[in-house]
């Protein structure tokens, strides 16, 4: 079951290991318990810390782990490999005393929670995003007795994703209600359980000194910012919605330059990691609202705070660009979505849509044609953006058309979920209908800068912050960089390079403008 690689990473692990645990597999003869059964045995053989029992569940094949002797708060239904691997490691190393890195205020949070809640997430194991929140409610089952999860594979158990009309993941049940759905931090679940959280934060961070350099946006931009801005020795703050922007949403990274494959969470991981090296208040879980100039800058949250700096570095980074067309709010998570290798495995065997014939529709288009039982591809223009070599892949595919001219006017659904969509042929003129299960929309990006409309910051026609060579905006101590900004081209490496040029800009514009303190008693003296 485990490559001899894997094996020799997980023997690593299980040392940490302090107190015994026990694994609780319920199998039957089918294949796929079998082979969860095979994955248990190796485990529990590689420690003398896991003990392995058979036990009877509503959900076969299932693994539960828990400290020896305890009843098991934490449950894999299905097989937790692929993206799902990491979780289980984590569970077992938790569950087995080693403490966990999150911050211990968080942590205590955690064990102060009150109430009964039984959690279930619905994932892939093609889908980067969901271990974050199996990862998340795992940890939160093992600090706190009143709070237990189970992960569902949903390709596993295709019943129950139907039944409760599941059409994107990760999907969070807590008690038997739908509780949220798509990445959440742990930061995210805890406050929605704990009311008060957000409000104390908020106060907190209103009574903070200013700061020097403020960074708005945790992407590649907002990370090299930081980094350049710390490593001149100035506060630095940077506050964002999550650590990471965009790039955790991508799977397969192959051009970043000295490292031939990674994919978007690990090289967020390494970026968060190298930040934390420096002494810079990294500050999630909070939504920029407002930016207010003067001799201080102020950058409002949604939260209620507001964070003052001598310099702001804007790195919002972009969105994924919607239809606009009737039925795409109304069937958004069932069935249509936005994130192909996270969704793509719930369509299995069915007919799905990819709108947009550009690199990003093109690899979708590519990958779905592996899972589903047809892809049709629906391009706006006369012509394919894509490069030549997807093309070619892409028409060698028996189970994938491409109609070009197309113009999607219409998600059609039973009121449930997605059963179909409407296009208009921009040559003839004539309305068309579709029969499908699921329209995955990959037509390009949108600048994170609707908060920004009210300030006298100049956007371009597209909505982008316009900078110069330095990053600089047309605000006074304001910089800005990455997707967010009116560079031709979105690349990581790009945007990277961008926040090292805004920090490097924001730190010149610091040291010719003087601080409103020193202005102040300079003003004084001069009066006296």
């Amino acid at each position: 079951m485990l490559d001899a690689n894997l094996k020799k990473q997980l023997d690593t692990y299980l040392q940490n290991i302090v107190k015994p645990i026990e694994l609780s597999v319920s199998v039957d003869d089918s294949p796929k318990a079998q082979e969860l059964h095979a994955l248990a045995v190796e485990i529990a053989e590689m420690s003398s810390k896991i003990g392995l029992v058979a036990s009877a569940n509503q959900r076969t094949p299932s693994m539960a782990v828990a400290v020896a002797g305890e009843a098991p708060r934490v449950r894999f239904a299905g097989i937790p490999m692929g993206h799902e691997f990491t979780s289980l490691v984590l569970a077992l190393l938790q569950t087995g005393g080693h403490p966990s890195k999150a911050d211990p205020a968080l942590l205590e949070q955690i064990r102060n929670l009150e109430g009964q809640y039984h959690f279930e997430t619905y994932i892939s194991l093609s889908c980067q995003n969901c271990p974050d929140v199996v990862q998340a409610l795992n940890l939160m089952a093992t600090l706190n007795p009143n709070i237990s999860h189970v992960m569902v594979d949903g390709a596993l158990f295709q019943g129950e994703v139907e039944s409760r009309q599941i059409m994107a993941v990760p999907a969070v049940y807590m008690n038997g209600e739908l509780f949220g759905q798509g990445r959440m931090s742990l930061a995210d679940i805890v406050n929605k359980l704990d009311t008060g959280a957000a409000k104390r934060k908020a106060a907190e961070l209103s009574e903070r000194a200013p700061y020097e350099v403020l960074i708005v946006g945790g992407g590649p931009a907002g990370a090299a910012a930081a980094i350049y801005a710390a490593r001149k020795g100035i506060r630095t703050a940077l506050v964002a919605e999550r650590f990471g922007g965009q790039v955790l949403d991508t799977v397969g990274i192959e051009n970043f330059i000295s490292v031939p494959y990674t994919e978007g969470p690990k090289l967020v991981a390494h970026l968060e990691q190298h930040v934390k090296e420096y002494d810079v208040d990294l500050i999630t879980e909070q939504q920029a609202s407002k930016l207010i100039g003067g001799e201080l800058l102020k950058v409002e949250l949604a939260s209620g705070a507001t964070l003052s700096s001598r310099s702001v570095i804007l790195a919002t980074g972009a969105r994924w660009r919607e239809m606009n067309v009737p039925g795409e709010q109304e069937y958004r998570g069932k069935g249509v979505a936005y994130c192909p290798h996270c969704d793509g495995p719930l369509f299995k065997g069915k007919r799905v849509a990819v709108i947009g014939g550009g690199n990003s529709g093109i690899e979708a288009a590519i990958d779905l044609a592996g899972l589903v039982e047809h892809v049709t591809v629906l391009e706006f223009s006369d012509t394919l953006r894509a490069d030549e070599v997807l093309l070619r892949k892409a028409r060698s595919m028996p189970n994938l058309t491409i109609i070009k001219n197309a113009q999607t006017t219409e998600v059609r659904g039973d009121g449930n979920k997605v059963n179909g969509l409407t296009y208009i042929d921009r040559v003839s003129g004539e309305s068309k209908q579709i029969d499908l299960a699921g329209i995955f929309v990959q037509i390009g990006l949108v600048p994170n800068t609707e908060w920004l409309k009210d300030s006298s910051l100049t956007l371009s026609r597209h909505g982008e912050i316009e900078i110069d060579s330095r990053g600089a905006t047309s605000m006074p101590g304001v910089f800005a960089a990455g997707d967010v900004t009116n560079v031709p081209f979105k690349q990581i490496i790009i945007a990277m390079g961008a926040g090292s040029t805004a920090a490097l800009g924001a730190f010149d514009h610091l040291i010719r403008t003087p601080s409103p303190q020193t202005a102040h008693a300079s003003s004084e003296v001069e009066t006296a």
